[in-house]
């Protein structure tokens, strides 16, 4: 990490060491909003942004982000957590206290193709992803200079579908050392097994090379050309155990036309893919979404 995004990073830590989020699931009802604010009012807490939203207001779910600034918040957070906890029973909520100076550690999944890996690098460098990139790991070596040329550990683990588990045991044994918080799935071109989702629900993002449910599988880009198609796009998801069937985060499309080649449509949609990945994990880092069963409230 060279002195730049250092001097980034301690700037960022510093001017949020006082900001928290609240992240709250719960089922609609009177009086949510009103004991959240009175709990942080009652602790000197400056609410600054908040937004909210319903499915339905008679009995369906509620979807809560608070994110406040407390004066000593590193050493009032264990009572904060303590004392919210009655008003989370009384109204059934899945809820998380977020600390926004305590960074997430990422990892990149990256197989041949960077392009997105670039971007998130990118980001990264200019301080514009908010994060510390732990490692990345590739079944192949070709990012590794560009990788390790900013002090990230780059760990090339051959991957195929014959020795899947024992790669993922390497994989989550270095997941485990580094403390990761998300899984960044950059064009890692393997399909991750049941155990391994399973461990991290909910914390592994992955790009899809099509604006889904389009074009599932291989050479989406030859068969879009084939089909004749006036859009593509690309969508940013988390994993699940139905493969590319995840809640969806993003999405964005482009249009091309008749003379675009399918080569041409595939710059376009790396183009696409790298901002879409590169959005969704933003969001994340900022806590602004909420998965609710297979779909996700983004604010």
């Amino acid at each position: 990490m060279n002195q730049y995004m250092k001097e980034n990073i301690q700037q960022f830590q510093t001017e949020n060491e006082n900001k928290a989020r609240f992240l709250i699931k719960c089922p609609d009802q009177p009086g949510i909003v009103a004991a959240v604010s009175d709990f942080l009012f009652k602790h000197e807490a400056n609410i600054i942004a908040s937004d909210q939203h319903t499915i339905d207001p008679n009995g369906g779910q509620f979807f809560m982000r608070i994110e406040f600034v407390c004066p000593n918040l590193k050493e009032k957070s264990e009572i904060l957590e303590q004392e919210f906890q009655p008003i989370a029973e009384k109204f059934s909520m899945d809820w998380q206290l977020l600390y926004v100076s305590q960074l997430k550690n990422i990892a990149i999944f990256v197989s041949k193709e960077p392009h997105c890996l670039l971007e998130l690098v990118w980001e990264y460098q200019s301080g514009d992803l908010m994060a510390n990139i732990a490692l990345v790991i590739s079944n192949h070596e070709t990012s590794r200079e560009t990788v390790e040329a900013l002090g990230i550990p780059f760990y090339y683990i051959p991957a195929n579908k014959d020795i899947r588990q024992q790669v993922e045991e390497k994989q989550i044994q270095l997941l485990k050392e580094h403390n990761v918080d998300l899984i960044v799935l950059a064009r890692y071109m393997q399909i991750l097994t049941s155990h391994f989702v399973e461990k991290y629900e909910n914390k592994i993002i992955n790009i899809h090379h099509s604006f889904l449910p389009a074009f599932i599988g291989a050479k989406p880009y030859e068969r879009a050309y084939q089909r004749g198609v006036k859009m593509i796009g690309a969508t940013s998801h988390y994993v699940t155990n139905d493969l590319d069937e995840g809640p969806i985060i993003e999405q964005d499309i482009e249009r091309v036309t008749h003379r675009d080649s399918s080569d041409n449509m595939k710059k376009i949609g790396q183009s696409i893919e790298r901002t879409v990945l590169s959005r969704a994990v933003k969001w994340h880092l900022q806590d602004r979404i909420i998965v609710h069963g297979n779909k996700t409230i983004v604010f």
